[in-house]
């Protein structure tokens, strides 16, 4: 399972479901998209260090870039940027789920919903 940005930005955030989540799985990915993402939010050297460490204690395989996920993604925003927003970022990860065949887990599911072929699973914050 490949774990968006958005669900790991909650976890760091101390959310208990997204937590169980992410212990509950034993198949743990994210693409590289969401490292530098959670990086790029990073306040401190030391919240870098603290995010480095969560990847290497989890098991988290981090999923570069191929050259198959690219031209993917760049496929993606050809048809999706225009008539549904999609973003770079968000286009790299859904390629990235969508190569690897890897079920996609997030709390932005209106972001990738109009993507043909990409396994998705909600994750909500709280309950509704």
């Amino acid at each position: 399972m490949i774990f968006d940005t958005d669900v790991l930005i909650w976890f760091f955030r101390g959310n208990h479901r997204a937590g169980a989540l992410i212990a509950a799985e034993r198949n743990r990915e994210m693409s590289i998209i969401s490292l530098m993402e959670l990086f790029q939010g990073a306040r401190s050297r030391d919240e870098i260090k603290v995010i480095r460490r969560f990847v290497q204690d989890n098991g988290i395989r981090v999923i570069p870039i191929s050259e198959p996920i690219s031209h993917l993604a760049a496929t993606l925003i050809e048809e999706h940027a225009m008539s549904d927003g999609l973003q770079v970022a968000d286009a790299l990860i859904a390629a990235t789920a969508r190569q690897t065949g890897l079920r996609l887990t997030t709390g932005n599911v209106r972001h990738f919903r109009a993507i043909r072929g990409l396994d998705l699973k909600a994750f909500r914050p709280s309950e509704r």
